[in-house]
């Protein structure tokens, strides 16, 4: 699996890449997080953005299909005594309906090739009135990002779809989500920040 392929160096690569925005998505979604929330986090990757959650939260569970990169979430959250790290699929959740206050999945929805029914499994575990949490890069005015894009397919990566701003907030919108709030962080590769609120 690619994932497990570039686990190891892949905090290195975003880092010099894009560290502005690598270092502040952490800590914007982080800013979503109160101290008594359960936290489900899907596609954790190499635990970027979970080791600015655990802090923050009651529990984390933090999770990814890549064993590589549940490795490199061990490692960036051993600190934590309050962190489960486990393997799961965020299209098909193995858990109870509404059991999460908040729920997060970054950078996921451009590889996945059924991007709103995962979108529709994150809100199942969420609870009502909790938060579903989903970073995006999307592509600036430069041709930059696409440039990465690129070097990310060579490496073997496949990208179903690529957002701009405008086209993310139109799929939230084509899916039934009407009421989505946005944060922008901008820097080489920009993020939307996607926070919807589960009525």
């Amino acid at each position: 699996m690619i994932w497990d392929n570039v686990s190891g160096i892949y905090d290195f690569t975003e880092t010099v890449y894009n560290g502005k925005v690598y270092r502040r998505l952490g800590e914007t979604v982080a800013e979503q997080i109160k101290q008594d929330d359960l936290v489900l986090e899907c596609a954790c990757g190499t635990g970027a953005i979970s080791k600015y959650i655990a802090p923050r939260c009651r529990h984390l569970t933090a999770t990814d299909f890549s064993t590589g990169m549940l490795r490199q979430t061990a490692k960036n959250c051993q600190k934590y005594d309050n962190v489960t790290i486990r393997r799961a699929d965020l299209t098909q959740l193995k858990c109870r309906d509404n059991k999460y206050d908040k729920v997060v999945a970054g950078n996921v929805l451009h590889l996945l090739d059924k991007p709103v029914a995962a979108v529709k499994e994150l809100e199942r575990v969420c609870k009502t009135g909790g938060k579903i949490i989903i970073p995006t890069y999307i592509h600036g005015s430069s041709g930059v990002n696409r440039l990465a894009v690129r070097v990310f397919e060579l490496a073997g990566v496949r990208f179903r779809r690529q957002f701009e701003l405008a086209s993310y907030q139109k799929f939230f919108e084509d899916a039934g989500y009407k009421q989505v709030a946005y944060t922008v962080i901008n820097g080489r590769m920009p993020c939307a920040v996607a926070v919807i609120t589960k009525p």
